[in-house]
């Protein structure tokens, strides 16, 4: 397959797709691949691992995987192995799914977030959502809206930039996912060290129509959900030739930010005013669930905080351990 670099990347489906399987097995697939190319690689394979519980239904498997083969066999990206278990044997009553799907791809030259730097600009493709925009729609029944996330818009705008040879002018590329434009916007900002600054004069224009309506008539903030889209960070001298590029293979593409020196922030722009653009702790309530439960905000840098804390125990117990295994006894 060539390439300097090896990529592997997992997706787990959406919970609540377990009863709607093939959305789940396509949404994972095209999750997965969404986030290879992000990285400026080309996909080779794919694998998927799939969990029923006790009275699952073997149908569930069949129609997952059909999921994940529509957008294996549209990419021209084999699956080449997988795995079936129970959910813990049988001892987890029901009839409930889950799973995840891998994916591995080659690259020449990587588009890390790090490499975001001041001056860049900052262009978004247009988005249809997939996984949560599919869960919200079917849960407060706008069943059209779920017509409009089966597409294949971001992997092939993705493709077209890396036979491309601007894709080695772009300093990142990454995907709107879950945390929404909100969550990604800050992660660039933190993990770059700069200060990001959006406008949303050309954002609302790039979510699709019946997705953005759903999105407002059930007040679900935009920038909080996973919308599917592709974010780019270019130098302003490659931008055209990036849009034409995307615009060609049939996406619509607009410029929404820049980046500017500074301490890590990320900002938005609305009306000419700056607005609160921080992150939430976790993506926007999108079903009728969450939208009652645990709806008080908490304090962002104390749970960041406890984050931390349990990410610095788990790494003191591999420590240990490893300790103890390659002590000679």
């Amino acid at each position: 397959a060539g390439g300097q670099y090896i990529i592997t990347t997992v997706d787990g489906m959406h919970s609540r797709l377990s009863d709607f399987p093939f959305l789940a097995g396509f949404h994972v697939t095209r999750a997965t691949l969404r986030d290879v190319y992000v990285m400026g690689a080309t996909p080779v394979a794919l694998l998927s691992d799939i969990h029923v519980a006790d009275d699952g239904d073997v149908a569930k498997i069949f129609d997952y995987t059909a999921g994940i083969a529509v957008v294996a066999e549209a990419m021209g990206v084999p699956l080449v192995t997988g795995s079936t278990l129970r959910i813990g044997g049988d001892m987890v009553l029901g009839d409930r799914m889950t799973g995840c799907v891998g994916a591995v791809g080659v690259a020449d030259y990587l588009t890390a977030r790090k490499e975001t730097r001041p001056g860049d600009i900052i262009l978004m493709t247009a988005g249809a959502g997939g996984g949560t925009i599919a869960t919200t729609a079917l849960y407060f029944g706008y069943t059209a809206v779920v017509e409009e996330t089966i597409n294949l818009h971001f992997l092939r705008a993705a493709e077209a930039l890396l036979k491309s040879p601007v894709l080695r002018h772009i300093h990142t590329m990454t995907d709107v996912t879950n945390g929404g434009l909100r969550g990604d916007v800050y992660e660039m900002a933190e993990t770059a060290d700069c200060r990001i600054v959006i406008d949303e004069a050309h954002l609302r224009s790039l979510v699709e129509p019946r997705v953005l309506a759903m999105l407002d008539a059930l007040e679900i903030d935009y920038l909080g959900v996973s919308l599917d889209a592709l974010l780019i960070v270019v130098p302003p001298e490659h931008a055209d030739e990036v849009k034409t590029i995307i615009r060609g293979a049939g996406v619509p593409i607009e410029e929404i930010g820049y980046v500017e020196a500074g301490p890590a922030a990320s900002v938005l722009l609305s009306g000419g005013k700056e607005c609160d653009f921080q992150p939430r702790f976790r993506e926007s309530a999108y079903t009728p669930v969450k939208k009652v439960v645990d709806t008080e905000p908490r304090d962002f840098d104390e749970m960041k905080k406890r984050v931390e804390q349990a990410a610095d125990a788990a790494v003191a117990k591999k420590k240990r351990i490893l300790e103890r295994l390659l002590t000679p006894e």
